[in-house]
């Protein structure tokens, strides 16, 4: 029976805290960054981790190689939704697990763009609340509403193209109906039709992959196994510099704190 201490979530804006623990019971984290999950095994020694949401750009992203290391040291890496679906989509040939939608997307998908799932975010002192929306949820959103007769086709393709052409930090349906009013003033009875349509049928995608992820890893009777061994961990001088600086270095085995 897995416990509530074997496994450790790193989560933010994707989904409340209060709503993952109620499917989940586990030690709950901010989003990831390099050397959050070193530091997460050293503290809590679990038997799985699971990385949904992190932060980049104001700090260096969680690296591949603490994933491997994680994984080669017996640990059960998951992944889905922000940039837990990007490292598994990576990752999934060293043993990472992927999870949901978000993850086959890229899995499947040559070059797709991180920014796919960014999204402004609040500091983790303060929550890590989402400010912006994600551009995969935009996007599956639009053609929802396309499908729905909500939007014509064309109108759909160029909602898209005006949400991707949005910096990730000010995407929000509110900017994006105000830009097509502007743009397109012909439009404004489908983009009043938009507007009331949305609040009951947007998509987020991503809480839809996390939700699922931490039901999955409720419903099991044990972590499960990943499909592929993970290979032999080895060090890189890269690595160990940045083990060092964050305090992570392990003087008596010459490597990562295990």
């Amino acid at each position: 029976m897995v416990e509530a201490q074997d496994i450790v979530v790193f989560l933010g804006p994707t989904l409340k805290r209060a709503e993952a623990s109620a499917i989940l019971p586990a030690t709950y984290l901010p989003p990831a960054e390099q050397g959050s999950i070193v530091r997460a095994c050293q503290a809590h020694r679990p038997k799985a981790l699971v990385l949904i949401d992190g932060v980049f750009g104001s700090v260096p992203a969680v690296r591949h190689k603490e994933i491997l290391w994680a994984c080669s040291n017996g640990v059960a890496v998951f992944g889905a939704a922000s940039i837990g679906a990007i490292r598994a989509a990576e990752l999934t040939a060293i043993g990472m697990q992927g999870h949901g939608f978000i993850y086959r997307w890229y899995a499947q998908t040559p070059l797709a763009d991180d920014d796919e799932v960014a999204v402004a975010m609040t500091p983790s002192e303060l929550g890590a609340e989402p400010l912006s929306e994600a551009l995969i949820s935009m996007r599956l959103t639009l053609r929802r509403a396309c499908r729905e007769h909500v939007l014509s086709c064309e109108q759909g393709k160029a909602l898209e193209e005006r949400a991707r052409a949005t910096p990730f930090v000010e995407r929000s349906y509110g900017r994006l109906i105000g830009d097509a009013r502007q743009a397109f003033p012909h439009w404004a009875e489908a983009l009043g039709r938009l507007e009331r349509w949305l609040p009951g049928r947007a998509i987020d995608q991503k809480r839809a992959d996390a939700i699922s992820l931490l039901t999955r890893l409720a419903q099991a009777p044990d972590i499960p196994a990943p499909r592929h061994t993970p290979p032999a961990f080895r060090m890189t001088e890269a690595w160990a510099h940045d083990l060092a600086a964050d305090g992570l270095w392990d003087r008596k085995t010459g490597g990562p704190c295990s």
